[in-house]
């Protein structure tokens, strides 16, 4: 059988996440390197939490000490070239003080953070509140933020958002308290036949809209991992954020529908990542 090499015209992107692991392999750092490796991207990863889940909920959490955070973050940094990093899971305050630092003296050229507060099940993965120093250390060096609607209260201080005014309200909020830009994820609202989402960004006047037909499924499990880390390994190659949101929304449909009908466990089922390629 012959294998043909592969042959890259440019570097691919090689994109960081820093999360937790989801030992179910649906979200978290499982889903992350699954996104990058579909799309193309070489994927590092630092672990912030060793994570006993499941399709049904949390079982248990276990944090990894800040300084490993940081030997891990340092490790990774100072060896490979991080075109892109994507920030998930922080489960207290020292660690994203950690991370913070770890970032500012690096300077990544893209971040996105997703502020994985609550997890698709409803379990919190938060084992502080860390909303303030997420908004005065992480927000300022993010290039997006991808909060869903519990995430986008909790950081605003405000009631969950009942209308996509009220959704748009509270994402020019975070904006004033220093976010560049801010994809408001609205596909929680099941009254609706299309999944519809805002992008806003600093200095662009119109929030851009993405609609997506809504897909009847319960599999949604490490959804929003996964869109935060197809943004992250898109923007290298798009080097414009509308378009790579675009593609990132794109893909996420695809792995949505293709995993529509899979059986993977109890409750809500993961995506099927690698829905691109073709298997025998």
């Amino acid at each position: 059988m012959e294998i043909k090499e592969l042959q890259y015209s440019k570097p691919f992107p090689c994109v960081l996440t820093i999360a937790g692991s989801d030992c179910s392999g649906g979200a978290g750092i499982q889903a992350d390197i699954k996104t990058f490796d579909a799309l193309g991207a070489y994927g590092a990863s630092v672990i912030t939490t060793i994570v006993a889940e499941n399709t049904q909920g949390v079982q248990g959490l276990h944090v990894i000490p800040p300084e490993m955070v940081r030997e891990q973050c340092e490790s990774v940094l100072t060896d490979i070239r991080i075109d892109a990093v994507k920030i998930g899971m922080l489960p207290n305050i020292v660690t994203v003080g950690v991370v913070a630092d770890v970032l500012g003296r690096h300077k990544p050229p893209f971040v996105v953070l997703d502020p994985v507060l609550v997890a698709t099940s409803g379990d919190s993965l938060a084992l502080e509140n860390t909303v303030e120093a997420m908004l005065s250390e992480l927000v300022p060096l993010a290039d997006i933020i991808t909060p869903n609607l519990s995430e986008l209260a909790e950081l605003t201080g405000n009631p969950l958002a009942q209308t996509e005014e009220e959704m748009l309200e509270q994402g020019k909020q975070l904006m004033n308290k220093g976010a560049k830009a801010v994809l408001l994820k609205g596909g929680h609202w099941e009254n609706s036949n299309d999944a519809r989402d805002w992008l806003i960004q600093q200095g662009v006047e119109q929030p851009q809209c993405f609609i997506s037909p809504r897909v009847p499924t319960q599999n949604t499990h490490g959804t929003g991992c996964t869109l935060a880390s197809a943004i992250a390994a898109y923007y290298p190659h798009k080097r414009d954020l509308r378009s790579a949101v675009s593609s990132a929304k794109s893909y996420i449909q695809g792995a949505i529908e293709a995993g529509a009908n899979w059986k993977v466990g109890k409750g809500n089922g993961p995506l099927a990542h690698f829905w691109r390629i073709e298997r025998d």
